[in-house]
């Protein structure tokens, strides 16, 4: 999949948010060359793009044409229209680059995403990102990449340019099906402990409840520390995951209703933590850690 004329490979990130332009990073440092386009991105994505030291190309045809690999890392509840407004330019490139569909969504979502891009000849990958985004220097491990479909074979090239990938012998939707029920778990918790920790902050409980963990739970303690306070400014891309995995776990009712739960959930927090006067809710979170810091 290398260019034939330099032999390197050309990696197109779509969206290089804190993720995606840091795995932008790690491959552009192995040796690869690294596009993205600047359409809708906000300052602060501007300068973080431009600290990763990605390519910045015109518009979507010229990310397309010159791709060997497209790169999909968006927040999950714009994964489909951000495939749907790359589905002409796709369409149009002689290159026929393969698109991996990296984000949190429902293995129904990432089908119908395949569905809707198969007219336009592109080979389709799903991926599932398991881990936080690659630190800063190339012998630092980053996240691993889970990789299901036809094509996921092509996508593990890419490890030789510094990615953890991991091939499934699977079909489209294993790969995020597997993401989902690693951020139902992991997540979930997050949620579950943030509820429980403000719930017992209303009856005055939370110093109690504090010791008791430490005294029974010191591990799952630890956790909380860790996850919770980290939580605060990511809640609002985890609105739509919780809602994602929710139509994972639709077959289960009730473990539906516990994502949409956690979705809910994390929404709110999300508006409290935007907001300029700190809400009882996080005031408790906030009390509950820093005290005993």
């Amino acid at each position: 999949m290398a260019d034939s004329v330099t032999d390197r490979v050309t990696v197109a990130v779509i969206g290089a948010g804190e993720m995606g332009s840091a795995v932008g990073r790690r491959l552009r440092e192995m040796g690869a060359r690294v596009i993205t386009e600047l359409t809708g991105r906000s300052e602060q994505s501007v300068s973080r793009i431009a600290d990763a030291g990605l390519e910045v190309v015109d518009d979507d045809q010229l990310l397309m044409d010159d791709a060997n690999f497209i790169l999909s890392i968006v927040p999950p509840g714009v994964a489909y229209s951000v495939a749907k407004r790359f589905r002409g330019p796709l369409r149009r490139t002689k290159r026929k680059p393969m698109f991996v569909e990296c984000n949190a969504i429902a293995p129904q979502t990432v089908r119908h995403i395949e569905t809707m891009l198969s007219e336009t000849g592109c080979g389709f990958i799903d991926a599932g990102i398991i881990g936080g985004p690659p630190p800063i220097g190339s012998l630092v491990k980053g996240p691993r990449f889970y990789a299901s479909g036809p094509h996921a074979q092509l996508f593990a090239s890419l490890a030789q340019y510094g990615l953890d990938i991991v091939v499934l012998e699977a079909p489209i939707g294993a790969a995020s099906a597997l993401k989902l029920a690693y951020a139902g778990l992991t997540k979930g918790f997050t949620a579950i402990g943030a509820a429980m920790i403000g719930a017992a902050a209303r009856e005055h409980l939370a110093d109690v409840l504090r010791a008791e963990l430490a005294r029974t739970q010191p591990d799952m303690l630890v956790r909380l520390e860790r996850f919770v306070p980290a939580m605060f400014p990511k809640a609002y891309r985890w609105v739509a995951e919780m809602e994602q995995i929710a139509d994972f776990a639709s077959e289960e009712s009730k473990g539906a209703a516990i994502y949409q739960g956690a979705a809910r959930l994390y929404e709110r927090i999300a508006a409290e933590f935007e907001s300029d006067q700190l809400s009882e809710q996080l005031a408790a979170l906030t009390s509950f850690f820093k005290q005993h810091k």
